[in-house]
């Protein structure tokens, strides 16, 4: 009887124990050093786990350009994680997602800097927006909409 008893308090203190935190995601951000938008989206990235190596940069453009970011897609920063580019301000989990499912793209990216995105917050102001998936052929699709 005493065994079990002690088998039960054990099971019981096990299931206390918080799951194990998940494990942080290395990304590299370049982005212009007078970019202040740049830097509240890193601040983003970090409160949701990912480590960051900033880079910044006075050409954008070439960073652009090697990574395969068209003008249609461009917007302020250019991100690499686990070999997909991530531009501009898209939200952590959509590029947790998008590293989950490993889908056959280049990259995802929010073009120009909408209101309401990470690093653009205006007060109560969100403009409905998508993240679009974008391969080396330049196709893009909508990977995730955000329109609440």
């Amino acid at each position: 009887m005493e065994l079990l008893k002690t088998l039960l308090a054990i099971g019981l203190m096990l299931g206390n124990i918080p799951a194990q935190a998940e494990e942080s995601t290395a990304i590299t951000v370049y982005r212009s050093p007078t970019c202040s938008c740049c830097g509240k989206w890193i601040e983003h990235l970090k409160q949701n786990n990912f480590t960051i190596k900033d880079i910044p940069t006075e050409d954008m453009q070439v960073i652009k350009t090697k990574y395969g970011v068209s003008e249609e897609m461009a917007s302020c920063h250019t991100a690499i994680v686990d070999g997909y580019v991530v531009e501009g301000h898209v939200p952590a989990d959509d590029i947790k997602e998008m590293l989950k499912i490993k889908p056959k793209i280049v990259g995802v990216a929010v073009p120009q800097m909408p209101s309401g995105t990470p690093g653009m917050e205006m007060g109560g102001k969100k403009d409905p927006y998508n993240v679009m998936s974008f391969d080396a052929a330049n196709h893009y699709q909508v990977f995730k909409s955000h329109t609440e």
